[in-house]
């Protein structure tokens, strides 16, 4: 009994230690799901609205005009974006959606390029949400005193602070005039300071409203990375019309800029578990059935109308037409050939002007061998002798003949690299070893040349043909003249100068 005793206790403090450990452990591992659990949650659900957004490569009508959007004062679609105003004084422009939109919260990202010839630009781009259309207006092209939100690309400095470029969010109640003077500052609800006038690649805002926050994100366009977004502003704790119209607007004043957009796409967010329901739902089954024997239809046409014209033009292998559009590799290709075409050139002509050298290298020392062996002796002190000049001349020669040699070799090694990257491509690691190579080429034919230059400074014919010295001439003025000059040079300014005095006084008589 004993035994059994003592042995109670160590029992069930082991099953206490267990039970604490578990607990433990347990909650350890619950801390450490529940956040990531609650980050997941948080995220809100995305849907793109075609109908509120637009996008090249197609993006203006026949008509000039955008899908689902108008355009208004100076704004000028194409097919790939919609210049707002063109890099003209005094210019304004906007484009709207035709459409309210009916979010409680969205998400807009929009590319764009602010691009000018002078070191400052004017006056600005603005991305809007409000509740009318402002098509017209003083606060950058569009109508102040708005309902809504602007998102302002501020890029002229009225109020002197040196504090643009910069991106400036403005609310409004529809009461407020627009402080255009001090750059809104004095109404602004948050903003950054950040250049994107004439960036390398297009900038991107995405502008999110989410829970009553407004967050804005800038790509600067200093690389093509399209998700390279750094924080620029947030506004917390703001309350936007839950109907309204999305536009774009710019203006240009004594200074202008080229404001162009290339897209704008916008989305739709919702919460977790309030997502609206897919599209596919939205449409009944009758509808789906109909489309889908539609699309049937037209593929079984179109596959008719291939087959035709195989059998009309059986020379034709593939696709009846190609694409019209250049891709980056074609013309990286492209330059590339153009670059070797340019050098080829050069190196032609530089031949050619070898060529002529060489004539005249060969005439000089023909000339200068008769004189040798006519004569037979050296020049007089001081002078360089005629059998130095000839076996100068021999090394110009030789040298000479080694460049054009070199020359010839560059001519094969592009003319060969040409017709491999015709067969296989350009960018091959033997391409660049081609072009390294007539790189050493042209480097040793300046070295040379150099050298030439700087041991013949002078034409041979000049050393040779020595025109004798003039003997001196006695001076043809005497002291005597010249002191007689000088004086009567100075009596006739003199007299000059009171005359002309006199001349002043009696005109300022009659005045």
């Amino acid at each position: 009994m004993a035994v059994s005793t003592a042995q109670r206790p160590t029992a069930s403090a082991r099953a206490l230690t267990l039970t604490f450990l578990t607990a433990i452990i347990l909650n350890r591992g619950v801390a450490d799901v529940s956040p990531g659990a609650s980050a997941s949650e948080e995220l809100p659900h995305r849907r793109f609205e075609y109908k509120y957004s637009f996008k090249g490569p197609h993006l203006s009508q026949p008509d000039g005009g955008i899908p689902f959007w108008i355009h208004s004062g100076n704004a000028i679609p194409s097919a790939d974006q919609v210049r707002i105003t063109p890099s003209l004084r005094s210019q304004k422009g906007s484009v709207w959606t035709k459409n309210k939109v009916n979010f409680n919260s969205w998400e807009a990202e929009v590319t764009f390029r602010v691009s000018g010839r002078g070191r400052m630009g004017a006056d600005g781009l603005a991305v809007w949400f409000t509740t009318d259309q402002g098509l017209d207006g003083p606060v950058y092209g569009a109508a102040d005193m708005w309902n809504g939100v602007g998102i302002f690309f501020d890029s002229f400095d009225n109020d002197g602070k040196k504090n643009n470029p910069a991106i400036v969010v403005v609310g409004n109640n529809g009461k407020l005039v627009y402080d255009h003077q001090n750059d809104g500052t004095t109404q602004a609800l948050g903003t950054c300071l950040r250049d994107f006038r004439n960036k390398p690649y297009p900038v991107r805002a995405k502008i999110t409203y989410y829970k009553k926050t407004l967050t804005v994100m800038i790509n600067n366009g200093f690389t093509p990375d399209r998700d390279d977004y750094e924080f620029c502003t947030k506004v917390e704790n703001m309350v936007l019309p839950s109907q309204g119209f999305f536009g774009i607007s710019a203006a240009t004043g004594g200074l202008a800029d080229d404001h162009d957009v290339l897209s704008f796409l916008l989305f739709g967010l919702s919460e977790p578990g309030q997502q609206p329901p897919p599209p596919d739902s939205e449409i009944p089954k009758e509808e789906k059935d109909k489309y889908q024997e539609e699309f049937q239809n037209f593929q079984q046409e179109l596959d008719k109308k291939k087959e035709e014209f195989q059998k009309e033009h059986p020379d034709v292998q593939g696709e009846p037409f190609e694409d019209l559009y250049e891709s980056v590799s074609d013309r990286e290709i492209r330059q590339v050939f153009e670059g070797q075409n340019r050098i080829h050139l050069e190196i032609k002509q530089l031949h050619r002007q070898l060529a002529m050298i060489l004539d005249e290298q060969r005439r000089y020392v023909s000339v200068l061998s008769a004189d040798v062996l006519k004569k037979g002796t050296n020049a007089e002190s001081g002078q360089v002798s005629l059998g130095s000049i000839v076996i100068t001349q021999q090394e110009v020669l030789k040298n000479l003949n080694e460049l054009r040699t070199s020359f010839h070799e560059s001519l094969k090694q592009i003319s060969s690299s040409q017709h491999q990257g015709n067969a296989g491509g350009i960018g091959t690691y033997e391409t660049i070893q081609h072009f390294n190579d007539i790189k050493e080429h042209l480097h040793t034919v300046k070295r040379d040349v150099d050298q030439l230059i700087q041991r013949n400074p002078q034409n041979p014919a000049e050393k040779i043909v020595k025109c004798p010295e003039a003997p001196p001439v006695p001076a043809c003025l005497s002291t005597l003249h010249f002191v007689i000059f000088i004086v009567a040079q100075s009596v006739l300014f003199f007299c000059y100068i009171m005359y002309k005095s006199q001349q002043e006084a009696a005109a300022k008589k009659f005045f």
